[in-house]
């Protein structure tokens, strides 16, 4: 039976959605054990009587928000519940660690408590972006705003094995983040990565990839730097979000339009399914000694019990293992 950690006072409605997610996650999966990370007193005053078996507390006393520098908490919060909960993945050789806090204080955290894998430099943050044919894997997505050549190349590992694992794909096709199509496009760091990419035999590189290609699924893992990637990531979640509201806008200016709507609900509702971020839970923090799912700050119930089982997915996957070995092998 695995043991997934979970930082019950990460997301912005922490303890609850953890909680509601750890409930219904032990639910689905009955050889799933969970560990909430908090305030004791506070999990059990919310946590049902008598609490389930297989879902277990351990007691940090400290929180980082979201308004908490990576550096300074790494400094004054050791009690804190991210802290506290990946030494416990350590410690207890647990499955995963889960977090929906703050995504620079989880990587600040992640990198003291478990380290690098050997031969990594760089790990990275891996978001999977909505495309026509599924999804695709972005990354990184935060973790290194400025990178190297090779660091990229690494990314592209990185990112086919998790990709390989998460979403079946074997041989996943890898698209470089760029300005145009054309070879002479770009910067001096993105031409020589282009040149690494296309040497390697590990990687089955298409070419470069342009931001508008990435929803289209011309890639199944995009490699970028983690500035760009980050841009990218808010800037999509924010035409998702554009669109919903527009249509709900339209609808109800004008009442033929909320007949409309209601002939057109189920393609509405596939179309919503087609592109839920929340269908893995959230994003592999890839790169260290250890599975590491960082999760969305407004996650619902459902994002954080699928978190837990993908957590305990990859972990029976031997993912940790394969990145282990592509690392041995560069």
């Amino acid at each position: 039976m695995d043991l997934v950690v979970l930082d019950a006072w990460g997301s912005d409605r922490a303890p609850e959605v953890e909680i509601s997610g750890a409930l219904q996650a032990i639910q689905e999966d009955p050889d799933l054990r969970v560990l909430l990370v908090g305030n004791e007193q506070e999990l059990r005053a919310r946590l049902p009587k008598p609490i389930p078996d297989r879902l277990e507390i351990l007691h940090a006393p400290e929180r980082v928000t979201m308004h908490d520098k990576p550096t300074q908490a790494l400094r004054t919060k050791k009690a804190s519940s991210i802290s506290i909960g990946l030494q416990a993945l350590k410690d207890q050789n647990a499955a995963a660690f889960i977090s929906a806090g703050n995504t620079g204080a989880v990587m600040a955290f992640s990198l003291f408590h478990l380290g690098r894998i050997p031969g990594i430099k760089r790990p990275a943050i891996g978001a999977l972006f909505p495309t026509t044919q599924g999804f695709a894997m972005v990354l990184d997505v935060g973790a290194n705003a400025q990178v190297k050549p090779q660091n990229l190349v690494e990314f592209a590992l990185m990112g086919s094995v998790m990709v390989e694992h998460m979403l079946g794909i074997q041989n996943p096709r890898v698209g470089l983040l760029s300005i145009g199509e054309e070879e002479t496009k770009g910067n001096e760091i993105v031409f020589q990565a282009r040149e690494l990419l296309a040497q390697d035999p590990r990687i089955h590189f298409v070419g470069y990839v342009e931001g508008n290609d990435v929803l289209f699924g011309k890639a199944d893992v995009i490699v970028a730097d983690g500035f760009t990637g980050n841009v990218m990531l808010k800037f999509g979640e924010g035409v998702i979000s554009f669109i919903s509201l527009l249509i709900r806008q339209a609808i109800k200016r004008n009442p033929i339009a909320l007949l409309g709507g209601l002939l057109l609900r189920g393609a509405l509702k596939s179309l919503k399914n087609q592109l839920d971020f929340e269908e893995y839970g959230g994003a592999p923090l890839i790169g260290l000694q250890g599975l590491v799912i960082i999760a969305h700050g407004r996650s619902s119930p459902r994002a954080i019990k699928n978190a837990l089982l993908t957590g305990k997915r990859l972990h029976q996957q031997g993912v940790l293992e394969h990145l282990q070995n592509l690392a041995t092998a560069s």
